[in-house]
């Protein structure tokens, strides 16, 4: 099969064959299977765009309406993701990210061989919430930066996350993570040159329309939510998170090492 030639007639073969099916299936469902096996064998590898719906409907000889039906079932099982006004497009395999006593977004992803960065959203003054004045051990209602990061691996969003720092002890740590792309350098650049995590809480969840949008994905397909708590060597609260993963990009490992 090659991205420009393709048969309804004979039977799928691969890892994403379907098993065989009575006449009745619809032309959607077999045109997925097709698409989904070209995905297998890497007619069309992570990252690429899919032809257009008008250029799939002229390929299958089907309407529009068949081929977004198609598209949509590959976009529920994780194969590809939708984003409008750009096109289709294969999604990358997931990325392996270490959870650790010393975590840090770019250094997992050195690990893994990609480049990262993370990337703010917004930044704003808030109030601690009792939750947040608990976790972060500051009077409730005390001032507290409030960061909303993406972080980006190879230009894919892998998570969205609202972090929350004490003031005034981390008053200029936006400007930083925005030049830099990096919490652990907004950190250095505060006097703390090392830091640990004390827990991490993960839960699945569907997303929000705004985190869903922010990691180019479906609202219907699940998120991986972790709570996260750091500490500065002296024991102190410096960050609380609440960080929302791709399900379908990303894998958690947790890792007890004291060495993390």
């Amino acid at each position: 099969m090659t991205a420009s030639t393709t048969s309804l007639s004979a039977p799928l073969q691969g890892p994403y064959a379907p098993p065989l099916r009575p006449a009745r299936d619809s032309f959607w469902t077999r045109i997925a299977a097709e698409l989904a096996e070209a995905i297998g064998s890497g007619v069309y590898p992570p990252g690429q765009r899919l032809p257009s719906e008008h250029a799939l409907a002229e390929q299958f000889g089907v309407n529009r309406h068949t081929i977004r039906r198609s598209l949509a079932s590959l976009c529920s099982q994780g194969l590809v993701r939708i984003t409008q006004g750009s096109g289709t497009y294969v999604e990358d395999f997931a990325v392996d990210l270490v959870l650790g006593k010393r975590t840090r977004h770019q250094q997992g992803l050195a690990q893994a061989g990609l480049r990262g960065s993370l990337v703010v959203l917004q930044a704003q003054t808030t109030r601690a919430t009792a939750a947040l004045a608990k976790a972060l051990q500051v009077p409730a209602r005390s001032p507290l930066l409030a960061l909303r990061v993406r972080g980006d691996a190879e230009g894919q969003p892998l998570h969205i996350s609202d972090r929350y720092f004490p003031l005034p002890r981390f008053e200029n740590l936006a400007a930083v993570v925005r030049e830099t792309g990096s919490i652990p350098a907004g950190f250095t650049a505060h006097g703390v040159a090392d830091y640990t995590r004390r827990e991490s809480r993960i839960t699945a969840e569907l997303p929000s329309a705004e985190v869903a949008a922010q990691l180019r994905q479906p609202t219907s397909r699940p998120v991986l939510q972790v709570e996260s708590l750091n500490v500065d060597l002296a024991g102190r609260p410096i960050e609380w998170a609440r960080a929302w993963f791709a399900g379908d990009r990303v894998k958690l490992t947790i890792d007890h090492d004291e060495h993390a």
